[in-house]
């Protein structure tokens, strides 16, 4: 089969728009979560801080007319899309054209503008009803605004299993590029969700944290303190490429993609299997994709939401897959979603993104808010502050609702 490599990465996170933006904010321990400013909280919503996109300006990476007719999410893909293409500098031809797919996971899709025109419906009758509707708010919509935008004729699918989305997305584009039915994919992950219903909803659920007057310290993986997830937003997108393609054409190379699997815990439609079952076949699994060992791992950028069951079952996972690797501390674990919250659909691919830029800088980002760590997980979580180490294999976890599972492992890209 053919080996597949990163070429470009573009980032568009609650921390910064662009990758440099979002990755020195990172590193330097900085929160992204603070007051919802993108509707009104003060009616009764028991959760009113979000970790949301500031100053982004659509009309910055899409034609300023079609803004009308998108939702929040789909600027965001093509954001991260025009960044990613932008440094990989793939300068196709028709005839490569055809065979550069367009894989983009959303969870939820166009969740505000759903919310608005029913809305509109209901108080001003189906006439009001926008034609533009379903095509801005349908998941398939980040991939297909961004074939269109880039003329990228070859596949374009919408991966849509929650918040394993994204890192599904880039699991099958690699898949397709192994086997040989493209050459080019570009692969990532959209979401923004932060609307009344969207911010209702998960808090009926009893998943968000209400640290309300602290905004900055409410997301904090494996803390004893944590109570539930903040909701992020933004968008993240890799280009991938065969190997035979980006060595032949001088690319800069910033990964391979080494591993991918996916598993069900067939348990729950939002528990953890126990002991966190599923998540550990699918670190397995993408381990022997690899052919790598355990001990050949040296991060893992966790799926780590701050939820208090998740925490703790992806924690006894990571330990029955890496035994004394992982107990000795010898492996570094860490989630970023203690600084930018939890990105949903996108998050697979924005922290892939973070596992490419840890192997390039040997620089770790830390677990921010752990300050009381749960002894049911004890791991190396890098608390607080950012550490150095050379990294050459990193996994990326993401297990969403619905006890989907999924797991990619890069590594440093050696000839």
């Amino acid at each position: 089969m053919e080996r597949v490599v990163v070429t470009g990465l573009g980032l568009v996170t609650p921390n910064g728009i662009g990758v440099d933006a979002s990755w020195h904010s990172l590193v330097n321990g900085k929160s992204g979560v603070g007051p919802i400013t993108l509707f009104d909280t003060a009616n009764g919503y028991a959760t009113r801080i979000a970790a949301e996109v500031r100053g982004f300006e659509p009309a910055d990476f899409m034609e300023r007319k079609k803004i009308k007719e998108v939702a929040r999410f789909i600027p965001f893909a093509m954001a991260a899309t025009k960044m990613a293409l932008e440094q990989a500098d793939l300068r196709l031809s028709d005839e490569d054209r055809e065979r550069a797919g367009v894989f983009i996971g959303v969870g939820l899709g166009g969740l505000e503008n759903l919310e608005r025109c029913t809305l509109t419906l209901e108080h001003k009758g189906p006439g009001k009803v926008s034609p533009y509707f379903i095509p801005s708010l349908i998941a398939n919509m980040a991939a297909g605004q961004v074939s269109i935008a880039f003329g990228l004729r070859g596949p374009s699918l919408s991966h849509t299993s929650a918040c394993s989305s994204s890192a599904h997305a880039i699991g099958e584009a690699l898949r397709w590029l192994q086997r040989g039915d493209a050459d080019v994919m570009v692969a990532g992950g959209a979401e923004a969700t932060i609307s009344p219903i969207g911010i209702a909803g998960f808090s009926a659920m009893f998943a968000l944290s209400r640290r309300n007057d602290d905004p900055q310290t409410a997301s904090r993986p494996w803390d004893k303190g944590r109570d539930g997830f903040v909701c992020g937003e933004g968008a993240g997108t890799l280009v991938l490429e065969t190997l035979t393609r980006a060595k032949k054409r001088g690319a800069k190379i910033l990964a391979e993609v080494a591993g991918y699997a996916a598993t069900s815990d067939a348990f729950h439609i939002t528990k953890p299997a126990p002991n966190g079952a599923g998540g550990a076949r699918a670190m397995r699994l993408a381990l022997k994709d690899a052919r790598m060992n355990p001990e050949d791992i040296e991060y893992i950028n966790a799926h780590g939401t701050s939820t208090p069951a998740g925490d703790t079952e992806e924690a006894k996972a990571v330990i029955d897959v890496f035994g004394a690797h992982a107990l000795e501390k010898k492996l570094w674990v860490s989630s970023t979603k203690s600084m930018m919250g939890h990105l949903l659909g996108a998050a697979g691919a924005v922290e892939a993104g973070v596992c490419l830029k840890a192997m390039e800088t040997s620089l770790i980002p830390p677990t921010i808010n752990l300050v009381d760590q749960d002894p049911e997980a004890p791991l190396d979580f890098v608390p607080l502050k950012a550490r150095e180490r050379r990294i050459r294999r990193a996994m990326s976890n993401s297990f969403g609702f619905g006890g989907t599972n999924a797991c990619l492992i890069f590594k440093a890209f050696e000839g």
